[in-house]
């Protein structure tokens, strides 16, 4: 580990001051050209007592915008102080988490993993509009069909082709046989550019891909492509659980991750994380955002600087060993949970460095759906799988009283 430590409140109290210290103050300075000021003080009070005890909090009033890159070029000197706030989260996700080399990547806190993997897309086609003179109709997208749903929604805003690999039922993992048959017929029609979506974590599954699945076909049949992993579920996860993952920067083939820090890291709402190798995201500049100082390079152009000073209160509250710690006990609750289903012979799925456990349909009433907010694969008829997060708060004597309950439930049926 670089960058990523574990910090006392004291020192991380001290570095966000340090942080709005150097941001413009609204409160005082005579700031005339933004069209930004700090929250409404009649609405929100900037000198309730407990802010100065509240970092992120105190960021949230102070309303930083993040508008534009960090990582690349200059940018707005407003907001320098938590800019900075930004770049360390981004090294310690990219560097420390994620393998890259330093300096060796560019990225941003998106307001979601949905634009993070938009993002993504975009960039890649953009990539290959500029630099290799593609047709939109030669460009696909490619993922498996338990991808999230935010690929879809990629291919739809930027007009491209997507091809969904089936997987198997049983292990989630993508037929390869399949993908080789979808790769020869999308080649057939003219399709010579690829933009290949493996994950880390599938929403309903947490089903991680591998990536040389698709790296192996598409270097077969000698196809152009970009690899982006969606480590929006996983990216908080796998590499702690897993620790010979190779799904990281150090893999030549990845270009880009996506990473979702309101899910597993609980920060709020609307964190998500993008990176990518330098020399891509220059491909989504838009030139005319000319009163923006340095380069607007992201989809959603202001967003909100409280958002990195959250997660970096996250990580540097627990440290590389304290998240370690985190994830393995969700990892042994999650085991917990399987033993139990493993004896009264239930069959579902889970992959073995993931906290997601998702039960085949026929096991679960209406009923154990309801008090234990189980999510569905499908809101209909057509379901055939239910899944249980082992998120922070779900301990064991939550998951003991639902295999009582799921104990009776077989009980009656049988």
């Amino acid at each position: 580990m670089i960058t990523w430590k574990k910090l006392s409140q004291e020192e991380r109290q001290e570095r966000i001051e340090k942080a709005l210290l150097e941001n413009v103050n609204f409160a005082h300075d005579a700031s005339l050209g933004y069209p930004a000021s700090k929250l409404d003080t009649k609405v929100f009070y900037s000198d309730a007592p407990f802010l100065k005890d509240a970092p992120t909090l105190k960021t949230y009033v102070a309303n930083p915008n993040h508008i534009g890159c960090h990582t690349i070029g200059s940018s707005e000197k407003a907001f320098s102080g938590t800019q900075e706030i930004e770049r360390e989260v981004l090294k310690v996700l990219a560097e420390d988490i994620f393998k890259a080399e330093t300096g060796s990547y560019d990225g941003y806190i998106a307001p979601g993993g949905t634009e993070a993997n938009i993002q993504a897309i975009w960039m890649y086609r953009n990539l290959f509009l500029h630099d290799y003179k593609a047709l939109v109709s030669e460009i696909a997208i490619i993922a498996s069909e338990d991808t999230h749903y935010s690929i879809p929604k990629a291919a739809n805003l930027l007009l491209l082709d997507r091809i969904s690999v089936p997987v198997d039922f049983e292990t989630r993992k993508i037929i390869t046989s399949e993908l080789e048959k979808l790769i020869a017929d999308a080649k057939q029609i003219g399709k010579k550019y690829f933009i290949v979506v493996s994950n880390m974590g599938t929403t309903m599954f947490g089903a991680v891909d591998d990536p040389e699945d698709y790296i192996t076909v598409l270097e077969k049949h000698q196809l152009n492509y970009k690899l982006h992993i969606d480590a929006a579920y996983g990216g908080f996860v796998y590499p702690f659980s897993n620790k010979k993952s190779t799904i990281n920067f150090s893999h030549p083939q990845i270009s880009s991750i996506t990473i979702d820090a309101h899910k597993m890291l609980q920060a709020p709402y609307g964190t998500g994380v993008f990176i990518c190798r330098k020399g891509l995201i220059e491909n989504v500049l838009t030139k005319e955002a000319e009163y923006v100082e340095g380069m607007d390079l992201t989809l959603c152009g202001s967003r909100s600087g409280s958002n990195a000073v959250a997660v970096w209160m996250i990580l540097f509250t627990y440290g590389p060993f304290g998240w370690f710690e985190k994830i393995s006990v969700l990892q042994m609750r999650t085991q917990w949970l399987c033993e139990q289903l493993d004896a009264l012979h239930i069959r579902y799925f889970r992959e073995p460095n993931m906290n997601i456990v998702t039960i085949q349909s026929q096991y679960i009433s209406k009923n154990l759906e309801e008090k234990y907010d189980l999510v569905p694969q499908k809101h209909d008829e057509s379901n055939k799988w239910y899944k249980i997060v082992i998120m922070d708060h779900v301990e064991v004597d939550h998951l003991s009283t639902f295999i009582v309950d799921l104990k009776k439930n077989l009980h009656v049926k049988s």
